[in-house]
């Protein structure tokens, strides 16, 4: 009986590596090649990428445990009772010259600057895994996106954080390869997107303060302190962060996904003050409280970098804490009211211009969808 459970364990162990390395949403791994230039890297340390401060990953037995114990609890408006309402999407305004953003869920956003059409992080798919019969599902929404990627403009530049799987999203890519320019993100990401069909020419990849032109666009990657792996085998083999585009009229930053810390004050100093922000408040948890922001901490980090208006991000899509899914945005209000910062909430594909649609104060239109 023992020999036939090892046999069984073994039969199943190799059945899992066989499905990823065969299934394309796992995406791919750095190469040999690749990892031996990571080696002179500061932030790649023994085959793997690191923070700039050692940060730990492992929760511990009695942390896994309490979550498990509060996952199998009913969580108190962990997910919308209704559809959440989201405005119909006006291409007219987004493909206009003025410069603009829309919120397209989670964290992918829609942005226009000098009348560049730009994508951030564009997990647009139903799922936040790399199967479609397991993982989070997307919220219901008023309207229906599922054709967004059909009815977008060409878009000019694809900018990724990192390749989680509620922001690098297998299906969308494959939507979006022959609409998009060119791809930008952190160092080992590409691995995945060449595996998807992109050719290696359409992408940059960038470490750490790294800069890079782009018809007439500043874009940089800034430090976050998070971690990567898309696949059992491979945690932390690709790099992560947020990015700065500067336009001629929009200074622009998204935090990407991560942790409070040193860097937002880094980012400020070297680039700040910036027109908008997008940060990271969303499916946080104290048994991970190292690698996503509060809302208090999204706020304190928005004056770090020095932004003058801030949107929060990495909520409205999906359930991946034990919080409600609209209490990131009912905290960072009213945190954002105590730091007298101008916090903005416009509902899920609503475009604001960014000269002229900034300074309204949000409605609370998530509480429509809330019971």
């Amino acid at each position: 009986m023992l020999l036939y459970i090892v046999v069984f364990f073994i039969v199943l162990g190799l059945g899992l590596m066989l499905f990823i390395n065969v299934h394309p949403s796992f995406g791919g791994s750095p190469t040999k090649k690749a990892k031996e230039i990571y080696q002179s890297l500061n932030n790649y340390v023994d085959g793997k990428f690191v923070n700039q401060v050692p940060t730990k990953m492992d929760m511990g037995a009695s942390n896994i445990f309490s979550m498990l114990k509060e996952y199998s609890s009913d969580g108190t408006n962990r997910n919308p009772a209704g559809p959440i309402p989201v405005t119909t999407i006006d291409w007219n305004k987004i493909k206009s010259e003025g410069d603009s953003i829309t919120w397209l869920g989670h964290s992918a956003f829609l942005l226009s600057i000098d009348n560049k059409k730009l994508l951030i992080d564009p997990m647009l798919g139903s799922i936040a895994s790399p199967v479609s019969f397991a993982g989070s599902k997307r919220y219901k929404y008023s309207e229906d996106m599922k054709d967004i990627i059909d009815d977008m403009p060409p878009i000019n530049a694809v900018f990724i954080t990192h390749d989680h799987y509620d922001h690098l999203d297998y299906p969308s890519i494959l939507k979006l390869k022959n609409k998009v320019g060119h791809f930008f993100v952190p160092l080992g990401v590409s691995v995945h997107l060449i595996r998807w069909g992109i050719a290696k020419d359409k992408i940059t990849e960038l470490n750490w303060w790294n800069e890079a032109e782009f018809q007439g666009l500043t874009v940089a990657l800034t430090p976050a302190k998070h971690f990567s792996g898309r696949g059992i085998f491979n945690r932390d083999s690709t790099l992560w962060g947020g990015w700065v585009i500067l336009g001629k009229q929009t200074r622009f930053y998204t935090s990407g996904d991560g942790g409070y810390d040193e860097h937002f004050k880094e980012v400020g100093k070297k680039y700040g003050s910036f027109d908008i922000t997008l940060l990271e408040g969303g499916q946080y948890d104290r048994r991970w409280s190292w690698v996503h922001m509060t809302p208090e901490q999204a706020v304190q980090a928005h004056l770090d970098i020095k932004g003058k208006i801030m949107m929060l991000m990495h909520w409205g899509g999906f359930t991946l804490a034990f919080h409600g899914w609209n209490e990131p945005i009912e905290r960072a209000a009213n945190e954002a009211k105590k730091a007298d910062v101008n916090l903005i909430a416009p509902k899920i594909g609503e475009t604001l211009l960014l000269n002229s649609d900034l300074y309204t104060p949000p409605s609370p239109w998530w509480e429509m969808a809330a019971f």
